[in-house]
């Protein structure tokens, strides 16, 4: 496998830098790339070539920089000659470095477990060592070139930076508080803060997931074959539960670090050393196979376990996010709150001063995947679990995608189908506090709806609904397994894990967790039914149509009675006209409210909307047509 570099020196000058341990590391991986590359030509009438310059390229060492930097200038003849060869190589791993390679900067930072350590410094500290590592990168190369004479006519280093992929923070994993029977994992080094290179795009040899993540009957975490020198670790706070992500530093595995920091929060120190995490997550191990693939209830050390084996197959980005939202979802059941697969949005909403009309003001994104809802005081109140969005492109316009722009980790650009991009779209702040939930729909993606006819439909009973929630139909893109256009169903929309099968059959494997789910449904929906009985919840379903075009029942007569000229249109003008009605909706609702509150001055109430459904049911799409509409973006 390609190695990863992982820098740890501190280096002030271009000297140092050629000195360190580090280049010549990456000198080393670069040399055994070309070689590699060069070895696959050696069958062809080039092979004389070839092994030239494969020999000279064995011969290049980090002392013949050093020379060129402390050798005395002008040079000429044959050195100069031989020092152009070597920047000249140099130069394309400079390039490789910024495109190619993948670059760990790494400050170890133990103070910060002491008392009054500000956890804001260790983060500027952080950001600083990698700004320094890039600009003496960049001074380094120019050096190297003016000195063999290839500095010569415009220069171009401005914008032209060298940023380590993550630069972190670290603690020994010593200080992290986990069971004796995970003692290897005790050795990783915790990540604690990180600072990472966004517009970066990487390529996954998988591009959709195929396999799911269910539970298993044994433990795969292999204690005794774990070697902690091969791992990173991040600890995640994933809605109220810690748990720690062990990343293999394999290529494939390693570029998954980047776009899960993009993606949820940091826990707090504390949280992992003063008390024992929630979870264990192994994303790539290389001495599992599909039969460890899952989770598993480590209940004799209260610790919930999951594991990604280190096949080719499961290098995708799905793979590290979804089982981390199983753990997370499983512990909600074990701890009897509800989890749900839903998008959920906190709308502030205003009154007019002279009017007395009620008009959106803010929203605040509280879950672009996951949450969960708690019974407190008898009131639902909403969290989330994550403060970035894995977006799928493919239905997103240019404007939205110029809009994520410079804050992006993307994955399989060029893939065609399913370019994901994982995005920030809200502060920790807003998924850590609970909003009342107001508004919960069941996203249909499918079905068409009439000009005229609101594609919110909350006239239903909630016994009505709940049969949509249980059922989860939904129209597939194809980003799984189940073919574009067909109808896929899955028990509450997939909440993972998968509790039933399509036929409402109880997977085995999840008999235990299914009942205590179903327990769980009873009591919430149960204290749903009678909010929405006083008018202070609405319950129903809301018709994106963003599938409407594909779904295989959709005939072109029944478009056209609904509105649609164009069937390839339909995912964009859909959405919208759902957008408007959702509009619509938590206005009236937000009047509502303020009337049962009693208060007619009330200036401003917040409406908080869940939308439950899977990939592609019209969730991101929807909020993206209602920030068109609404204008909260300055573009």
């Amino acid at each position: 496998m390609e190695k990863i570099l992982e820098v740890r020196d501190g280096c002030t000058t271009p000297l140092q830098l050629l000195k360190s341990k580090a280049f010549a590391q990456y000198l080393d991986i670069y040399k055994k790339q070309f070689i590699k590359e060069l070895k696959n030509r050696e069958n062809t009438d080039l092979k004389d070539d070839v092994l030239h310059k494969i020999e000279y390229i064995e011969g290049i060492d980090a002392n013949t920089y050093i020379s060129i930097i402390e050798g005395e200038t002008p040079f000429s003849g044959d050195e100069l000659r031989d020092h152009r060869d070597s920047v000249k190589f140099i130069d394309g791993a400079f390039h490789h470095y910024r495109t190619k390679s993948y670059t760990r900067l790494v400050r170890l930072h133990n103070e910060v477990l002491e008392e009054g350590t500000d956890a804001e410094m260790i983060k500027d500290k952080v950001s600083l060592k990698a700004d320094k590592l890039s600009e003496l990168i960049v001074e380094t190369r120019r050096i190297l070139l003016i000195r063999a004479g290839l500095g010569d006519g415009v220069r171009r280093t401005k914008g032209l930076e060298c940023h380590p992929n993550v630069a972190v923070g670290e603690i020994s994993g010593h200080f992290v508080n986990l069971p004796g029977d995970y003692s290897n994992l005790n050795q990783v080094p915790m990540t604690t803060a990180a600072d990472m290179r966004t517009g970066v795009y990487y390529t996954t040899h998988a591009n959709k997931r195929a396999f799911p993540f269910f539970a298993l009957d044994h433990n795969p975490v292999k204690n005794d074959k774990f070697i902690p020198e091969d791992y990173v670790a991040i600890p995640f706070e994933i809605g109220k539960w810690n748990i720690l992500c062990y990343i293999h530093k394999t290529r494939g595995y390693i570029e998954l670090e980047p776009g899960l920091l993009n993606l949820f929060p940091f826990s707090k120190v504390e949280n992992i050393t003063k008390k024992q995490p929630d979870g264990i997550f192994v994303l790539g191990c290389p001495n599992s196979n599909m039969d460890d693939l899952g989770y598993f209830h480590d209940k004799e050390n209260n610790i919930l376990v999951g594991l990604i084996p280190g096949l080719d197959e499961c290098q995708y980005f799905g793979y590290g996010k979804k089982p981390m939202l199983t753990l997370h979802n499983v512990l909600c059941i074990l701890n009897g709150d509800l989890p749900l697969h839903c998008g959920a949005t906190r709308y502030v909403v205003r009154f007019d001063e002279k009017t007395n009309e009620p008009y959106i003001f803010d929203s605040f994104i509280k879950a672009d995947d996951m949450g969960r809802a708690t019974l407190e005081n008898e009131v639902p109140m909403f969290y989330g679990t994550e403060t970035g969005a894995f977006a799928c492109l493919d239905g997103f316009s240019e404007h939205a995608k110029m809009q994520m722009e410079g804050r992006e980790i993307g994955y399989n650009k060029h893939s065609g189908t399913n370019a994901r991009q994982i995005v920030p779209v809200t502060e920790y702040s807003e998924i850590s506090t609970g909003s009342e939930l107001d508004i919960l729909l069941y996203l249909n993606n499918y079905e068409l709806m009439k000009p005229g006819v609101s594609c919110m439909k909350t006239d239903i009973t909630p016994d009505e609904a709940l049969e949509s929630f249980r059922s989860g139909a939904r129209v597939a893109a194809g980003s799984t397994q189940t073919h574009r256009g067909d109808v896929e169903i899955s028990y509450w929309a997939n909440p993972f894990p998968l509790l039933k099968d399509k036929e409402w059959k109880v997977l085995p494997q999840h008999a235990d967790i299914c009942e205590t789910f179903e327990k769980i449904e009873e009591r919430f929906w149960n204290n749903f039914k009678a909010r929405a009985q006083k008018g202070k919840m609405k319950i129903g379903l809301a018709h994106s149509m963003l599938m409407a075009g594909v779904y295989k029942e959709s005939s072109d007569d029944l478009l056209k009675e609904c509105g649609f000229e164009d069937r390839v249109m339909v995912e964009h003008e859909g959405p919208e006209r759902a957008a408007h009605d959702m509009i619509e909706l938590i206005k009236n609702t937000a009047v509502e409210k303020r009337k049962a509150i009693g208060d007619k001055s009330l200036k401003e109430v917040d409406v908080t909307v869940a939308t439950i459904g899977d990939s592609r049911t019209g969730k991101s799409e929807m909020a993206e047509k209602m920030e068109g509409v609404l204008n909260m973006s300055l573009i």
